[in-house]
């Protein structure tokens, strides 16, 4: 479990722009949010620091960071739900939480998503959003999973039916996306590549179920 921000530290949240996520405080505030993960330092000079979308989320709820920051990546079989009340994408077959459903749930994924493409554009030297970042590629479940659900798609209950299920697979820098056959697959699949990723489609040889392989698209 994360460490809680300290009380200076959650006032350096507090005080960062609203949309850019622009910290200011002193360097052993700064490193140490860094270190929690709830903010980074720009590669470029004059290497200022933001937020990361866990340290968006923190500023805009109150929370403090805990298990739930981050997903559990879970296998094809099922998947242990986030705890600790903190934002986590749903990567489907999971529990869902009382109010997931709700507008309350639905302002949490859409700033979530905002605070993403604000860390893609402070991440990229040419300012870009529209391809993944370090982040992401460090979490690709979660990521593929908060790109699926910001855009409206629905991810699967605990029987594994009727949506979405994103989970890891062997390969270094690839997601497996399971769920219906036919239109609401493909309509994963569009979704990851306006997200940035890099799709294609198989076939389980075992149970001739299709699914989706999906990677950040590197350009």
């Amino acid at each position: 479990m994360a460490l809680s921000p300290t009380a200076a530290q959650q006032r350096v949240i507090a005080a960062a722009d609203p949309v850019s996520g622009r910290l200011k405080g002193t360097e052993t505030q700064l490193a140490a949010l860094v270190r929690r993960g709830l903010a980074f330092r720009h590669p470029r000079p004059p290497h200022d620091h933001f937020l990361t979308p866990a340290g968006h989320r923190i500023r805009e709820t109150g929370a403090e960071p805990g298990a739930g920051a981050e997903v559990a990546r879970g296998d094809s079989e099922g998947a242990e739900p986030a705890r600790g009340g903190v934002f986590a994408a749903r990567i489907g077959g999971e529990e869902a939480a009382a109010g997931d459903a709700g507008p309350a749930r639905l302002r949490e994924v859409r700033s979530a998503w905002q605070g993403l493409l604000e860390l893609r554009r402070m991440s990229h030297p040419d300012g870009a959003t529209d391809r993944p970042c370090g982040w992401e590629r460090a979490h690709l479940v979660q990521a593929a999973a908060l790109a699926l659900e910001a855009a409206g798609c629905r991810p699967a209950g605990p029987d594994g039916a009727d949506g979405y299920r994103v989970r890891a697979t062997p390969q270094p820098e690839a997601v497996a996306v399971y769920g219906p056959d036919g239109t609401a697959l493909r309509d994963c699949a569009t979704t990851l590549e306006r997200a940035g990723w890099q799709v294609g489609e198989h076939t389980e040889p075992r149970t001739r179920a299709r699914y989706l392989l999906a990677s950040p698209r590197k350009v």
